[in-house]
């Protein structure tokens, strides 16, 4: 018998705070309670992504790595799907999330830098000068699609998509 430790338990302990990045399932799930319970963990949405973006993870679930690229909305992770994960109303974001830019952004520490904006189809980042500066860039939350085209492309990761809600 392995003894496994708990990490997070143990990191509380001591009075860590951990953060736990949240996990980018497939587009458009009815909520991560549901995905859980019913994917089936068989591997036809990793195969049929043109992108390559959905990896397996973990904890054995299909998620999303922006590393790897963009995700273009085609639905084809969807509709290889048997399992009743997804809602029919897809007009909404994929993902409830936010876009963020951190710190080490390069433009953020006066450093030329404009490569999330040349990938961005929504138009979401724009760059605004100030007195002569480096330009600065500024997000347009509501424009964001949450495609993460500029997750991979950024030289610093200074880019994100962070989940502002956990679903149902």
């Amino acid at each position: 018998m392995t003894n496994s430790v708990n990490r997070s338990k143990r990191n509380f302990l001591r009075g860590r705070k951990v953060t736990q990045l949240a996990t980018f399932r497939l587009p458009w799930i009815t909520s991560e309670a549901q995905f859980i319970k019913d994917c089936s963990q068989c591997g036809d949405c990793l195969s049929v992504c043109e992108e390559n973006i959905i990896v397996k993870g973990n904890d054995g679930y299909p998620q999303i790595d922006f590393t790897k690229g963009e995700c273009t909305f085609c639905e084809k992770c969807v509709d290889s799907c048997s399992e009743p994960l997804f809602k029919t109303d897809r007009t909404d974001k994929a993902w409830p999330s936010r876009f963020n830019i951190k710190d080490n952004c390069l433009a953020k520490t006066n450093v030329y830098c404009q490569s999330c904006r040349d990938v961005c189809e929504a138009r979401a980042i724009t760059f605004s000068y100030s007195n002569g500066a480096i330009a600065q860039p500024q997000i347009d939350q509501q424009a964001c699609t949450s495609c993460g085209a500029c997750i991979q492309t950024c030289p610093t990761d200074s880019t994100e998509l962070l989940l502002i809600q956990e679903l149902n």
